[in-house]
């Protein structure tokens, strides 16, 4: 997820102070990997840097100065670029998981086993997200949707996998 494109869409709401920028995206975005303060502040500096917002005002605090940031024209034309365009897909085509059965049939180890492991641990996070779900609120429920039905796409994967799994051992050791 792009953090500074995130908070080019937050600032367009309004403008705000980099404290409240990380508890906004904190709250809506960041549930499982919250931002570090010292990532808010060089994501700001970066989007100053390049015209994508600005200083709207300054307060004093007992700390530092407090700044609070605005979006620019230009910052609100490249957050409607980005949100017209669409992600590119994740192809999984160098998967971890495909790596480590070929290496298995190749070592002479029990692939299977893998899979196995593999699916077990796929089929404890599916469970766990659905608590999850039932006890989040929309935003919650959509993200853990996500993630459960890719989930259920490796665990398709894995099924063809381990139906295939003789044919592949000739293929790779032919």
């Amino acid at each position: 997820m792009s953090i500074a494109k995130t908070f080019l869409g937050l600032l367009e709401t309004g403008p705000c102070h980099g404290y409240d920028l990380k508890r906004t995206y904190d709250e809506r975005f960041g549930q499982d990997r919250p931002l570090a303060y010292g990532q808010v502040y060089a994501t700001l500096s970066r989007l100053l840097k390049h015209g994508f917002v600005e200083v709207e005002g300054i307060e004093p605090g007992e700390g530092p100065e407090r700044k609070r940031y605005a979006i620019t024209d230009a910052g609100v034309a490249d957050v409607g670029r980005w949100l017209s365009q669409a992600e590119k897909p994740d192809l999984y085509l160098q998967s971890t998981l495909y790596t480590k059965v070929v290496l298995a049939l190749l070592t002479d180890r029990p692939a299977a086993e893998v899979l196995d492991t593999q699916r077990a641990e796929h089929l404890r996070l599916m469970r766990e997200l659905t608590r999850r779900k039932l006890d989040g609120d929309l935003a919650d429920q959509l993200i853990c949707d996500h993630a459960l039905f890719h989930l259920e796409a490796d665990l398709r994967w894995l099924e063809l996998t381990a139906a295939r799994l003789e044919a592949l051992r000739m293929e790779i050791t032919a």
